[in-house]
């Protein structure tokens, strides 16, 4: 059985492309039962219960699941279709009775326990924190519950992991289902010449005339952004915002049996509300601590947003003659006030980053900074022709490699993600296991020359999945709990935001941001009108996230799920500047909180990014190349995983606490406002 299914291969990497969906089940299966098998031999074992024999054994076999489930979750992502759904649908109630049984086996954790009563006498500071946290999760998972109460959190977390992908794949559905066909070459009037070949294209493979715009990333942002066609834009944006809201692909109900379920099992795990739950094991620590956090932030940003937001009325009234802005508006706006007063047209940076260079750019950054080379390697082990693969050294060391997923299909899922496939890292023979995940996007695809050109913004996304990568790939912790990315939600973001800064800086950008016809450097001139960019409407951008934050939160603070849509519209209607743009569905699509891993954890997204304001600092101060503050970076966060409290990992880079300052005047151009 493990020799012929693809999945269960100790190939590297991973043969992706001989996986089909009649492999997903007897994996899974063979996975869970391996493991099983593992943690009753874990449980029965005589004599003194220790680390090694325990918790680690433990995490070892856990780990072995995980790489099989990931496999099967990835291809739905990149790879969707009703027989892969089918099959991962029929073992998702046995994943997530597998994972909400563990810290409910008795014996287990009555063998955790003497490991810890024992005391941490010996072990390594990475150990004793796996220690500490594991005892502490098994308490907060419902490892002291009665037994019906613990069959109850067993079919709880079953549920909820079908109720997630569900979520997942009505989201996909309904983006992929809506199409704005034009026949009329006057309608397009304002659009880049990039989006109207792309349009073409789309029509072409479609068997049709005119012009095809989806809401899948490149197609809806560009006519969003830059088409003048108002009423388009408002069909465009009315379709994106209520996506998943109607018939079969309806996620309403899905909302609120998600939410309910979140509730119920909080409350049998002790919770007050499932915020509580979900926040107890970041750097916020609680629920109140988190919206506090928030809320100081939307104080602090309301008054810049305010002005920002009378500003584009009053633009939209003078030089376009709109009696009101509507939020179909905004991106139009904004980006012709960008014109007007910068000089700045998004589409004209495109020919400065093509994607190709701006790899190489990236790479060449990151060998600077983190001494890392990264070289593309050939493989058949893809899932789609388009996909490529590299290997990161470091010192003479394979440390891991990564495919890269750049362009929309109709069976991928939207947005930009990073995924580990395989969390390597230090063994307890000696070895060493290299790392293996995926960074993946959504960008235009290349044109007829083969050159795929970005937007400034795609470019910040680049960069952020490969900080994303490097957290993955530079960890050098030897216990797959602890490894990696697997760290607080509220922590994770840092070394991805922490990337970004190198798409705004001009040395940085004289790497790779080269005139795709003439190869030269981006003017001077061009630069600033770019940097200028950033603080314009920066505050709309950060309440745009707050917004999200906030009412993420509120869902999950409420300790009820009826009318959970209507209640979300509510709480939205606070960050707009009429009550009527919060009219609409969509939560319905809010993947990140339903289906996504960050239920009551969005406000990380900012919590983070006051870190790496702060954190990029150091190299201002030192300069962006300075070796010696890349290595400090590797040294005291990216190698190190959750195996030291972040709090500290951050106090020890930057030797001192955060200041949220940093953040404040990068964003809103100045000072605080009181």
């Amino acid at each position: 059985m493990p020799n012929e299914n693809p999945i269960l291969s100790d190939t590297y990497p991973t043969p992706f492309h001989q996986i089909r969906a009649e492999h997903i089940g007897p994996a899974v299966r063979h996975a869970l039962q391996v493991a099983e098998e593992e943690i009753g031999r874990i449980e029965e074992r005589d004599g003194l219960a220790t680390y090694e024999n325990t918790l680690l054994a433990l995490s070892l076999a856990v780990e072995r699941v995980s790489r099989v489930v990931t496999v099967a979750y990835h291809l739905l992502s990149v790879r969707n279709s009703p027989e892969l759904r089918n099959a991962v649908q029929e073992v998702e109630p046995e994943i997530g009775r597998f994972y909400a049984a563990i810290p409910l086996r008795p014996r287990l954790w009555e063998r955790i326990r003497e490991v810890a009563e024992s005391g941490a006498v010996g072990l390594s500071p990475t150990h004793g924190r796996h220690l500490e946290k594991t005892v502490r999760e098994f308490r907060r998972s419902g490892a002291e519950l009665d037994e019906a109460s613990k069959e109850r959190v067993r079919e709880i977390e079953a549920e909820l992991t079908s109720l997630g992908t569900s979520f997942a794949n009505n989201v996909l559905d309904a983006t992929s289902a809506f199409t704005l066909r034009i026949s009329d070459e006057a309608e397009l009037a304002g659009l880049p010449e990039s989006a109207i070949r792309a349009a073409r294209r789309r029509a072409e493979a479609m068997g049709e005339e005119g012009w095809v715009f989806t809401l899948h990333a490149p197609s809806y942002t560009a006519f969003m952004r830059y088409g003048a066609h108002r009423e388009h834009r408002r069909t465009l944006y009315e379709a994106y915002m209520n996506r998943a809201s109607m018939g079969e692909n309806d996620n309403g109900p899905l909302i609120e049996r998600i939410l309910e379920l979140r509730q119920e099992l909080a409350s049998i795990l002790g919770f007050d509300t499932y915020a509580e739950l979900a926040t107890e094991d970041t750097m916020a620590a609680s629920a109140d601590t988190a919206r506090q956090f928030v809320e100081r932030l939307e104080r602090e940003t309301r008054p810049y947003w305010e002005k920002e937001m009378d500003d584009l009325e009053a633009y939209a009234r003078s030089s376009f003659g709109y009696d009101r802005l509507e939020p179909w508006d905004v991106a139009y706006a904004i980006e012709k006030i960008s014109e007007e007063r910068l000089g700045l047209r998004q589409e004209e940076l495109r020919p400065y980053f093509e994607l190709n260079r701006v790899q190489r750019g990236l790479f060449e950054i990151a060998g600077e900074l983190f001494g890392v080379e990264i070289e593309e390697r050939q493989t058949e082990s893809v899932w789609h022709p388009s996909v490529r693969f590299y290997e990161v050294r470091r010192e003479g060391r394979h440390i891991g490699s990564f495919f890269v997923d750049w362009f929309p299909r109709d069976d991928k899922r939207d947005g930009a993600w990073m995924n580990s496939f395989i969390t390597g890292g230090p063994r307890p023979d000696g070895t060493f296991r290299p790392h293996l995940a995926v960074i993946a996007g959504n960008f235009n695809e290349p044109d007829e020359e083969g050159r795929a050109l970005l937007t400034h913004r795609e470019v910040q996304t680049i960069f952020h999945e490969f900080g994303h990568l490097l957290h993955q790939c530079l960890s050098e912790v030897d216990v797959p709990d602890l490894a990696g990315t697997r760290v607080s939600r509220d922590w994770v973001e840092l070394p991805s935001q922490l990337m970004e800064n190198w798409t705004w800086e001009k040395e940085a950008l004289d790497r790779y941001a080269v005139h795709v016809e003439t190869g030269e450097p981006i003017p001077e001139d061009l630069f600033r009108r770019l940097a200028a960019s950033r603080v314009l409407f920066g505050a709309y951008a950060q309440m745009r996230q707050l917004s999200f934050a906030t009412v993420d939160l509120a869902l999950h603070e409420r300790g009820e799920a009826k009318d959970a849509v209507a209640f979300a519209r509510e709480v939205m209607a606070r960050f707009a500047p009429d009550p009527s743009w919060a009219d609409n569905d969509f939560v319905k699509a809010f993947t990140h909180i339903f289906s996504g891993g960050y239920s009551a954890g969005y406000y990380s997204y900012k919590w983070a990014e006051v870190l790496e304001a702060d954190a990029f600092s150091r190299f201002r101060d030192a300069g962006i190349f300075d070796r010696k503050t890349g290595e400090a970076l590797v040294e005291d966060i990216l190698s190190r995983g959750d195996s030291r409290d972040p709090n500290e990992m951050f106090r020890a880079f930057m030797g001192r606490d955060p200041d949220p300052s940093a953040l404040l005047r990068r964003e809103l151009g100045g000072e605080r406002v009181a």
